[in-house]
């Protein structure tokens, strides 16, 4: 059964306020600083500032883990899809100077055709996917993506499972071009993974009735 509204509200009042914290932010960092970041945190090295994240709260979590899967199976493994991507949860990618941990992303496995060892990896992905929190959304619209219109990313997705909504990005000549927004409860079938439909309803953890 779906959720319903005013339960689905007294949700995600509760993720904004987990949400709100801050992250902790240090200017002229550079990758020595991020050793010092905690287990339990998210650290990044943007345009020389170190920024540390807690980890996401649980709508933010099952939207990544359900799009992660709903498209892993299909593209990744090749299960009820073409297959031929890589689909990682949280890559460390070394993009020039910067270090990004991405929520999700994807590499055309013509462009990466066997999983690198490392930890970090250099090779900017096809497609990212950030989910955004609160306390978060602006660095994931801002620097990031950025450094991710300027490493040459194809595709970028924008999840905001309190909106909730998915926007769909492609890079255009020097900028983003927005395709659509999809909201709510659509089915959609959307760039670069539209040979499968995706039911957005499952990424804010609630299911269709009937």
């Amino acid at each position: 059964m779906a959720l319903g509204l005013d339960k689905r509200a007294g949700l995600r009042r509760g993720t904004i306020l987990r949400d709100m914290v801050a992250p902790y932010r240090k200017r002229g960092a550079g990758i020595a600083d991020l050793d010092s970041v905690p287990e339990n945190m998210v650290g990044e090295l943007l345009g020389g500032e170190l920024i540390v994240s807690p980890r996401p709260a649980f709508p933010h979590s099952v939207a990544t883990s359900t799009l992660g899967f709903a498209i892993g199976a299909p593209f990744q493994a090749g299960r009820g899809g073409p297959g031929g991507w890589w689909i990682v949860f949280g890559p460390e990618l070394h993009l020039g100077p910067d270090v990004v941990v991405p929520d999700l992303a994807g590499w055309r496995r013509e462009r990466m055709p066997t999983r690198p060892e490392s930890t970090g990896v250099t090779l900017a992905p096809d497609w990212i996917c950030e989910v955004l929190s609160p306390s978060t959304a602006s660095i994931d619209r801002g620097k990031k993506r950025a450094i991710y219109l300027r490493e040459k990313v194809r595709h970028l997705w924008l999840v905001d499972p309190l909106a909730p909504t998915l926007e769909v990005f492609e890079r255009g000549d020097g900028n983003w071009i927005l395709l659509c927004t999809h909201a709510d409860e659509a089915r959609v079938r959307t760039p670069p993974f539209e040979a499968v439909e995706l039911d957005l309803l499952e990424l804010w953890g609630e299911t269709r009735s009937g």
